[in-house]
């Protein structure tokens, strides 16, 4: 699945899709300290899974609101490449699923966007792979054997329900909140998960700045 034809008209909204409670509070809480959004912007939980996500996503785009919407997969992620940390961004230029792929939107210019939001933090960019439970020790090891370089269970099914419910912008982000060298147990009960927590509240301003860029004109 390629990029749209063209870019959004200028009231088009920007979904945020995450699926833990933790992400969405983290998401929602940072947006006060955000630059001004474009357009109407909606933090959705969906849920975990890419069952729950498929449905959620497809719901909100059906209408109202969120019609016509840019789409932003977001939260946590588990890192594949060795030398990651906690606290690492994740910028998908493609996610990958059960044999279906979505190409992302903007890549680059998300990437150089999250780099100035959130100084000091390494951002990876690579193939974002999805899964259907929690992937630990081999598992990780042979997913990252296919190029993969993080993986999580809600991005690949937000993107590619977002892209069957009409042509739109997508992207995905994702915060490391373990690696190969630093599994977690537990979410916010380890320093990793607290900074994880802390990155994901500062990542708003550079999602503004992607959607405020597909608003202009291409030459």
């Amino acid at each position: 699945m390629g990029e749209p034809a063209g870019p959004p008209g200028p009231a088009d909204p920007l979904l945020i899709a995450c699926a833990l409670g933790i992400e969405q509070f983290a998401l929602r809480t940072g947006r006060s300290r955000a630059d001004k959004a474009p357009g109407p912007v909606t933090v959705l939980r969906t849920g975990m899974g890419p069952k729950a996500a498929e449905t959620a996503v497809a719901r909100a785009l059906g209408g109202g609101r969120a019609f016509g919407a840019a789409v932003i997969a977001s939260g946590f992620c588990a890192g594949l490449t060795p030398g990651m940390h906690p606290g690492d961004l994740v910028v998908a230029d493609e996610t990958r699923f059960a044999g279906e792929s979505a190409a992302c939107t903007g890549t680059e210019l998300l990437a150089d966007a999250l780099a100035r939001a959130v100084p000091g933090r390494t951002v990876h960019t690579g193939p974002l792979t999805g899964s259907d439970h929690v992937v630990r020790g081999h598992e990780r090891a042979e997913l990252r054997t296919t190029g993969a370089i993080a993986v999580d269970m809600e991005s690949a099914a937000t993107l590619r329900t977002a892209l069957r419910s009409g042509p739109r912008p997508v992207a995905a982000v994702r915060v490391v909140v373990d690696a190969p060298e630093h599994e977690l147990v537990r979410i916010g009960t380890v320093r990793g998960g607290i900074s994880a927590f802390r990155v994901l509240r500062a990542v708003l301003p550079a999602f503004y700045e992607w959607h405020r860029s597909l608003l202009l004109p291409r030459r």
